[in-house]
């Protein structure tokens, strides 16, 4: 955005109603996207591009369960040696699946 359409943002919007549960579902979208609650429901209306910031904590969480999953199945002698590798395949996925949302 130029300087001059920054200075152009001087129009208002009238505030919504609605019920305190969505107004805080409106505000945690907003958070998880970065963004004021104002740009984002801009954006949502104008049917413009919302994209989500990496979550940091959530892929360094998925990572830490994989690695205890990983020790798990090490030293589970191959006891079901079959379920682990299948849940650490799922969380190799969600990583990515997370990792992809915020590029």
């Amino acid at each position: 955005m130029s300087k001059s359409e920054k200075r152009n943002l001087t129009a208002t919007l009238p505030p919504v109603r609605c019920l305190p549960e969505e107004r805080e579902e409106v505000r945690q979208k907003a958070a998880d996207a970065g963004l004021s609650v104002g740009t984002f429901m801009l954006r949502c209306a104008l049917s413009r591009k919302i994209k989500p910031r990496n979550d940091h904590k959530l892929i360094a969480e998925l990572s830490k369960l994989g690695g205890l999953q990983k020790y798990l199945f090490t030293q589970g002698n191959g006891i079901g040696s079959k379920e682990y590798a299948e849940v650490l395949q799922e969380l190799k996925k969600a990583i990515l699946r997370v990792g992809q949302q915020g590029d």
